[in-house]
């Protein structure tokens, strides 16, 4: 069986596609926008009730939320080079994802919603200069941890590093400040081959 993955690669199913490609894993691109009527289907939604992109079938195991996508993807090929070899870095992998799910994927978001995804007339500009104010300390300590390091965890590019940079995909626009450390690794992830080919993908559809 084939790994399926369901999602346009416009949403947050880039960062299982991104995985996939770094593993170099054959795998189905099942293209559902995250809007569109399929993924009310009752065929979809027994695979993600909560109705939203992405979700993935890994021969037979199916995973929705994209941050546990990548975490399953990497540990269970271990072999690939995105998962970590001592307890300390599976912690920090850990630690970095969930930093980047509740630290600063909300505020990314909202400022994201209120500058360019939401029609003109339901921007609420204040909301997004909110979040972006907020979203610099978050940035500030992103910079300070990679201080002297090319990457979050045992000094080698993990899924840690795949996390937090699909997360803060749009890094160079939303820092206000000089993050050099955060600006020069955000640039080093993107310019990876397995990351070229991933968003490569948005233009297929």
């Amino acid at each position: 069986m084939t790994l399926k993955i369901y999602g346009i690669a416009a949403s947050r199913a880039l960062r299982a596609l991104w995985a996939a490609e770094e593993l170099g894993l054959p795998y189905e691109h099942i293209r559902y926008h995250f809007n569109g009527p399929e993924t009310r289907e009752r065929a979809y939604l027994a695979l993600n009730p909560n109705g939203t992109v992405p979700v993935i079938d890994d021969e037979g195991l199916v995973v929705f939320e994209s941050l546990a996508i990548t975490l399953h993807l990497a540990q269970s090929r271990a072999q690939g080079g995105l998962w970590a070899q001592t307890p300390a870095g599976v912690a920090q992998i850990y630690q970095w994802t969930l930093w980047a799910a509740t630290e600063a994927e909300t505020l990314a978001r909202q400022w994201f919603q209120h500058t360019s995804f939401l029609p003109p007339e339901k921007r609420l500009p204040a909301l997004a200069e909110e979040a972006l104010d907020r979203l610099q300390g978050r940035l500030r300590v992103l910079d300070q941890a990679l201080q002297g390091r090319d990457y979050l965890v045992e000094d080698r590019f993990t899924v840690a590093d795949l996390n937090v940079a699909a997360v803060l995909q749009r890094f160079e626009v939303m820092a206000r400040e000089d993050f050099p450390a955060a600006l020069a690794w955000h640039r080093r992830c993107l310019a990876r081959p397995a990351a070229q080919r991933a968003f490569a993908l948005r233009q297929a559809g």
